[in-house]
């Protein structure tokens, strides 16, 4: 019986942790890849975004509550991966801006500033996420603090050893729910650089 239970529940898991691959992402082109990182030119795309000092829990709840229909349309609108998150972290090099801390749900290409339903919480905010190159290096596993700083200072350095300075804080982007297994998840850290300018 508990075999049966255990075949049941690691079944659900790999049918559920394989559903992310259904959920539309945002396109770009691979411009450089190399030991460490490959190099992604993103064009500007529209976001749900809480700012500031919100626990991570309580801004992923607001924004999908924004998604399930709270909203002036009191309309479903489609969840779409990664969920990206700015983590305050300790950097070891220069970084040109300064941004405060943040999570976002990118919305379908389909939507538009102006056919974006606005959210009923005033903490939640339709930004346009402004294109450019980011370094990005993916990895597996859960999705924490510890992994992503592990993975962010990783690609720290090899930008370091590249000569290439991140121009934003690191960004955690997850593209996996909770009941995907851990070394089935897809995670990346990310940092926004300057590139061929």
């Amino acid at each position: 019986m508990a075999i049966g239970i255990r075949s049941t529940i690691l079944a659900m898991a790999l049918l559920f942790g394989t559903q992310a691959m259904a959920y539309e992402e945002p396109t770009y082109d691979i411009v450089f890849v190399t030991v460490g990182y490959e190099v992604r030119q993103y064009q500007d795309r529209l976001a749900a975004q809480v700012s500031g000092t919100s626990a991570a829990n309580s801004a992923f709840r607001k924004l999908f509550k924004y998604i399930s229909g709270a909203n002036t349309a009191a309309a479903k609108v489609a969840m779409t991966v990664p969920v990206a998150q700015s983590v305050n972290i300790e950097m070891t090099v220069h970084v040109a801006t300064s941004s405060e801390g943040y999570m976002q749900f990118f919305l379908p290409s389909s939507l538009t500033a102006d056919t974006a339903p606005l959210p009923t919480d005033t903490e939640i905010k339709i930004v346009n996420v402004e294109g450019g190159y980011y370094a990005v290096s993916e990895y597996s596993g859960r999705s924490t603090k510890v992994n992503f700083d592990r993975q962010q200072r990783k690609l720290i350095d090899s930008l370091e050893r590249d000569g290439i300075t991140p121009t934003s804080t690191p960004i955690m982007a997850t593209y996996n729910g909770p009941l995907t297994l851990p070394f089935m998840r897809r995670n990346e850290a990310m940092v926004r650089i300057d590139w061929g300018s």
